[in-house]
Order: structure tokens, then sequence, then C-alpha cells
């Protein structure tokens, strides 16, 4: 063919995707930055626990206290905040919760006991199961199914994994250089500030009929991951096997199952059944789980071998995990372009293969500092493709639902999230003490991380691969042509 006519039947270029309006870009600043607020409050406290303690007279053993006590909250109400937000307002939920962490971030900077402390940190776990979902509501409601919710969605992300990584190295800043209580000072000016602009900026959200609460099923669901989490955090703490750790585990498990019978009968359902039928709702939130189960386990896994193992200080270990914070930006810098382009199904198996690969590369990790190379690079890429995964997670469990469900979609996706962060440290934790026994040493840590990470690796890439065979094409967007 000549080249003449070649040109002839030349494609016409391809128009550019829509673009953000300017409120658009105000709404998207100001949701991202609470939500990154939020995201550093899960970890800014880790590395100050010692100085906490010391500071207020916790005990060893208590201390866990300080971010279990956060995890129950934060975990146990998302689902029920969730639904309140389509039922009062999303805009109204979400500027009432910026308020409770605010003040309650004073108060846990102000606390002079444990009592008080431990108060402020169930508020601020409260707050956080109100403003999550209800922020990623009027996020998905503010752009419309399609690239922009995509992108939007994925700088989401990158900023929640980057927050988790800010806040150990803030937190380790605080603490070495002005004090613990820091840690919970620097929400303050933040929420005012978003409390200040949000009725101006965010448009109100919410469905034109507002049925009455699910009592019943808010109080099965609520008790049941009250129960679960708490579970999870006993196993960690004394075993999986202690009467305590049995008996949370499976009364949060039996409310779970009695939450599903409740909502078959309820005429107002806090979860439709028919929402926990689709799909898309059943494996996108099983790959979220496994996305925060992995990723914030390694987190944990990596600090023993940092700490125990390379003689690492909790500042030099926080900023040693900047890299997978720069890891997870670029995953949620690329994440709504790899679904446009791939779908979501093959975005969320190209990131769970691209995990497991690097995830596994840190079983030949040794006892010298030029190890420290291999486990940079390997966060890094990790980051990337756990970023993928997520992202792909929040588009599946958030298409194909209507605006009037997206907040019972994104309180459903935060509910996952919260309890894959609090399900990974105990169920990595038990790995390890199952490998190590009773020894002690860098040694028995090393081979206790090591099995901990090939089970890590081979978890990611098994979740990975069963959302893409059961994701199937109906899981799927249409990658952009």
């Amino acid at each position: 063919m000549s080249t003449s006519s070649t040109a002839s039947v030349t494609a016409p270029p391809r128009t550019p995707g829509p673009r953000m309006t300017g409120r658009q870009k105000l709404v998207l600043v100001l949701l991202l930055g609470a939500q990154f607020m939020i995201a550093v409050d899960f970890s800014i406290l880790n590395v100050a626990l010692p100085a906490v303690g010391e500071g207020l007279g916790f005990s060893l053993g208590h201390l866990q206290w300080i971010a279990t006590s956060f995890a129950l909250a934060a975990a146990g109400f998302t689902l029920l905040f969730g639904r309140v937000a389509d039922l009062v307002g999303r805009k109204r939920l979400f500027v009432g919760g910026m308020v409770v962490l605010g003040l309650s971030s004073l108060l846990g900077g102000l606390a002079t006991s444990p009592q008080v402390l431990l108060t402020a940190r169930v508020l601020q776990g409260l707050a956080t199961a109100a403003v999550t979902p209800a922020g990623l509501a009027l996020l998905t409601t503010a752009f419309k199914e399609g690239p922009l919710r995509e992108r939007a969605l994925g700088l989401n992300g990158a900023l929640m994994s980057a927050g988790f990584t800010a806040g150990a190295v803030l937190g380790g800043l605080l603490t070495d250089l002005l004090s613990w209580r820091w840690a919970f000072f620097v929400n303050v000016p933040v929420a005012a500030l978003v409390v200040a602009l949000a009725p101006s900026v965010i448009s109100e959200s919410r469905p034109a009929e507002r049925p009455k609460l699910d009592l019943p099923g808010a109080a099965a669901v609520t008790g049941g991951l009250l129960l679960l989490v708490h579970g999870l955090t006993q196993a960690g703490e004394s075993g999986w096997t202690t009467p305590t750790t049995l008996t949370a585990l499976l009364a949060g498990a039996a409310l779970l199952v009695a939450f599903w019978f409740v909502e078959k009968r309820a005429a107002a359902p806090l979860v439709p059944v028919h929402i926990l039928r689709r799909r898309s709702v059943i494996w996108g939130n099983a790959t979220g789980l496994i996305a925060f189960v992995t990723e914030t386990s390694l987190v944990f896994l990596l600090t023993l071998y940092l700490q125990e193992v390379l003689g690492y200080s909790p500042l030099a270990t926080g900023l040693a995990f900047g890299v997978l914070g720069a890891g997870t930006v670029t995953g949620g810098l690329l994440g709504g372009r790899a679904v446009g382009r791939f779908g979501n199904r093959r975005a969320i198996v190209l990131g769970g293969v691209v995990q497991a690969a690097a995830t596994l590369s840190l079983v030949a990790l040794g006892t010298s500092d030029g190890w420290i190379a291999l486990l940079l690079a390997a966060t890094f890429v990790g980051g990337v493709g756990n970023m993928l995964m997520i992202v792909g997670f929040m588009v599946t469990v958030t298409s194909g639902l209507p605006d009037t469900e997206q907040g019972l979609a994104t309180g459903l996706a935060t509910m996952t999230q919260q309890v894959g962060i609090t399900l990974g440290i105990p169920v990595m934790s038990a790995v390890v003490t199952a490998r190590t026994g009773t020894a002690t040493g860098p040694g028995a840590v090393l081979s206790g991380v090591s099995a901990a990470v090939l089970v890590n690796s081979v978890l990611v890439l098994a979740g990975a691969l069963l959302a893409g065979v059961f994701l199937g094409r109906s899981g799927s967007r249409t990658p952009a042509g």
C-alpha cells in the first residue's frame, strides 16, 4: 500500500481525556488532605510508643492498647458510619468527623494519664470511621465513573499509603526533636483548616429519600467487627489458641453471620443483600483485604529486621520506609492510568504479581548492612505493585453503583482497609513466633522474618490470581481504546 493510501485510512487523532474543573481540583485537594491526615494517624504513634509509655506511665504490656483502642473504634464503626453518611449527608458527617478528630487530637496531646490518652485514641478512631467513608463517598460522587474518578482514586490511594509511611517518619522526627505530644498536636491546624474550607468548597451529597437506620443490623455488624478486631489483637499478643482469643473470634464470626440473616429480612437494610452478592464487591474487597494485610504487615516484618537484625534506630527505620512511600505514591499516580488502559482486573493481577515478586526477593536478606540496598529497591517496587492493587480494588468496588449507595460502597471498602491493617500484624507475628520458638538473637529474628516474608509473598500472589479469575470480565471496566 502506498504512503498516500496509508495516510488516507489513518485513524483520527484521539481526543484528549476529560479535565477537572477548578472546583473539582479544590474538592480533590481538600478531601485528599483530610485522607492523608487520617492515614498519618494510623502510624504516627508506632515509633513513639516507648516514649508515650514512659511519659504517661503505661506498662509494657499495656502499650499496645494505644494502637488497639484506635483500631477497634476505626474498624468497628466504619460500616455503620458509611451508611449514616448516606442517610444524614456525607458533607455533614465529614465536617463533624473532622471537628471530633481535631478536638480529640488536642485532648491526646494534653493528656496527663493513660485513661485520658486512651479516651482520645478511641475518639480519634470514631472520627476516622466517620471521615474516611464520608470523604471517599464525596470523592466518588464529585467525579463521575470513568477516567476522572480513576485518577482521583489513584491520587487518594497514593496519598493514603504515603501517609502511612509519612506517619512513621514524622512520628520519629517529632518525638526526637520535640515531644511525642506533637504527634497529636500536628493534626489540630490541619483539621481546623479543613473544617473552615469544607462548607464552601464541598457540595452536599445524600439520597433524595432517607430510609430508617437498620439498628439490629448496625448492632450485629459493629459488635461482630469489634470482637473480631479484638480477637485478632489478642492473637498477636497472647496466641491464637488462648480462651480469650478464641472466644472473641468465634463470637465476632457468629455476629457477622447473624448480620447476614438480619439484612435478608430488614425492610431498610444497612447493607442490601444484593450488594453483598455482587461479584465486584465480594472479590474487589477480598483483593483490598489482601493488599492491606500484606503491605502493612510487611512494614512490621521489616521493622523487626531493621531494628533487631541491623540495629537501626526508630528514626532511621522510619526514614528507610520513605522509599516504600515513594513507591506507593508512584503506584498511585500510575494506578488510574493502568486501570484505564488495562481494566480493573488486569491492573489488580499486574500489581499483585509485581508486589509478590518484590516481596519474595526479601527472603534473601542477610545480617550485614549491605542488604539494605535490596530492601530499599524491593520495597519501592513492591509499593508500586501494592498501590496498583489498591487502586484497582477501589475502582472495582465503587463501580456500577448509583450515587445513593456510594457511602455504603466506600464504607465497605474502608472497613476492608482497616480490618486488613489490623489483621496483618497478628498473622505475620504468629508466623515469626512459630518459626523462632523460644530462640532469640538476630539470627533467630532473621529466620522468622524470612519465613513470614515467604508467606506474605505467596498470599498476595494467590489473592491477585484468584481475583483475576473470579472478577472475570464483569469486574473489569473496558480498557480505554
